[in-house]
């Protein structure tokens, strides 16, 4: 320190607040919201904060400072614990004859009030759903849009709520579905469901689960009329509730006798307690597995956020992924290509 300017000096401190914020961020995903909300409030500014401190150490590693070690060390204990919030390999892809393509997609009700201000947002995306031509979809946000027809999917189970408008969610499925369900979640529009699927003489369960909203739009001019105290209060109830949702969905899974391919939007990043829990050690990420790139499933000005996951138990080979830049909605699709185990 003696030997850094007084500007440097200046810089390294702030480097220690943000390298310590980190810090506590990597150890969040341990600790129940219900006990420690405010500090869960850090989940969403993870990638912003790792992505400050690899710029801290670019900066002091250019001018081969020693200060360099404190924003790296905790930048690798991170990719130890969470991996990198960057994938820099190319996608994996392994062609198989018991490959099965799963999209998952919030449509944010296929545009209907017309937040995209674009003509026939909903026909695109039926378009997108066309060629891509995943072998089970779920759907996040879902409305029977009278401009939608997803009947090249012969099997579909949904559940809907709402009296004006009908939403929810929905799986759609190219194999015959001989089982379905939902797991209810109170005091609220959001819940998982779930669809036992037969493909050959195999049969596995999709659930589909969407968690609750946050609620915050993602621009600028919108955050800044926030009031900070109200914010950071309405994300910490909420991922109380999210940690309740995760634990009756648990329960439910706990109960499934076949091989599980999890799919949803969870509100909430892979630095979270709920995404830690839901995943477990018996599920696989197929992003962490077989994607590349930051794989970003949502539309947020500051940094790339990922909140929207595939996530296939080890009875799965996890075959490939992809994330689309589609834009008709504020979340971005994403497909997993998964083979049962011989």
């Amino acid at each position: 320190m003696k030997r850094l300017s007084f500007i440097n000096k200046i810089i390294y401190f702030i480097n220690i607040l943000f390298a310590l914020v980190l810090l506590l961020s990597f150890i969040l995903p341990f600790l129940p919201p219900k006990a420690f909300s405010f500090l869960s409030v850090l989940n969403l500014g993870v990638s912003l904060l790792i992505i400050v401190n690899i710029i801290f150490a670019l900066y002091w590693g250019i001018r081969l400072k020693r200060q360099f070690f404190l924003s790296f060390a905790i930048l690798f204990l991170g990719y130890i614990w969470f991996g990198s919030l960057y994938k820099f390999a190319s996608a994996k892809r392994v062609e198989s004859p018991n490959n099965i393509k799963v999209m998952n997609y919030n449509v944010r009700l296929f545009n209907l009030y017309n937040w995209i201000k674009e003509d026939n947002v909903e026909e695109k995306i039926e378009g997108f759903l066309r060629t891509e031509s995943p072998d089970i979809l779920s759907v996040q946000e879902y409305h029977p849009h009278k401009n939608i027809d997803l009947s090249f999917f012969e099997y579909k189970f949904e559940k809907l709520s709402g009296k004006k408008t009908k939403y929810g969610q929905a799986i759609f499925s190219r194999f015959p579905i001989i089982n379905s369900g939902s797991i209810e979640f109170p005091d609220t529009g959001n819940n998982a469901i779930y669809a036992d699927v037969v493909r050959a003489n195999d049969t596995f369960r999709i659930y589909n689960i969407h968690l609750e909203s946050l609620r915050i739009r993602a621009d600028v001019k919108h955050l800044k009329n926030e009031d900070s105290e109200r914010l950071i209060k309405r994300v910490g109830n909420t991922f109380k509730m999210q940690q309740f949702q995760a634990e009756l969905f648990l329960m439910h899974k706990d109960q499934c006798k076949y091989k599980t391919v999890v799919c949803g939007d969870f509100n909430n990043t892979a630095f979270s307690y709920v995404y830690r829990k839901i995943k477990g050690e018996d599920l696989q990420d197929a992003y962490a597995i077989a994607g590349s790139g930051f794989g970003r499933t949502h539309e947020f000005e500051f940094f790339p956020m990922r909140i929207d996951f595939v996530l296939a138990d080890k009875d799965f080979n996890v075959n490939g992924f992809k994330s689309y830049n589609t834009h008709y909605s504020d979340h971005f699709p994403i497909m997993a290509t998964v083979a049962p185990k011989e």
